[in-house]
């Protein structure tokens, strides 16, 4: 909330400076300041720790990534479609912090918010099936690796799709998963003349 008031103060300072400058004849120092009044009012429109977030992503820097997205403390201040985007990317990078259920409300959170691009849709649903098979709900994990197969525009996922639903015919059900866990683990029963 600071910086956004620290933003907010910034700009408009910035803009009064530009517009008085104008009125009173400094046409060079009006069109100079227009630059950094533009800079500093597209962070309201596009948060800067999303898109190091996301650059560090696409240069693989896992970790660097975790921290400028969990910089972010109120996503619910920005726009609808980088709030989505924030959640999701939470979800993704903090997976092996959070709770399976944990994870699995957030991806679900930010698929309700609508990400933008085909790819991001793919792999929140990828990241969902992975979780559904985690807690036995084959039928559910089918679906959701059908529909991340539709969205997937780009085929950057095409060869971890397959993968998963190779693994996914092997994948235990929920009633097998539950009678192994009664029967405390996989016994093999002895075969019946």
């Amino acid at each position: 909330m600071i910086t956004y008031l620290i933003k907010t103060v910034l700009t408009l300072g910035l803009l009064i400076l530009t517009v008085m400058s104008f009125g009173n004849g400094y046409w060079g120092w009006g069109i100079t300041l227009i630059f950094p009044t533009i800079l500093v009012g597209i962070t309201f429109i596009y948060n800067e720790n999303l898109a190091f977030a996301l650059n560090h992503m696409r240069t693989g820097n896992q970790e660097k990534a975790a921290k400028a997205i969990n910089r972010i403390t109120h996503p619910q201040f920005l726009p609808k479609r980088q709030h989505a985007y924030v959640i999701y990317m939470q979800a993704l990078l903090n997976a092996q912090t959070i709770s399976p259920s944990q994870a699995e409300a957030l991806l679900r959170k930010a698929i309700g918010m609508g990400l933008k691009r085909g790819h991001d849709k793919a792999m929140s649903r990828m990241h969902l099936a992975g979780i559904c098979v985690q807690t036995g709900r084959r039928q559910e994990a089918v679906q959701l690796l059908a529909e991340a197969k539709k969205m997937d525009d780009s085929g950057m996922l095409k060869d971890q799709i397959k993968m998963m639903q190779s693994q996914l015919q092997n994948a235990p059900s929920k009633n097998q998963m539950r009678m192994a866990q009664m029967m405390g683990g996989r016994k093999k029963t002895p075969r019946m003349r």
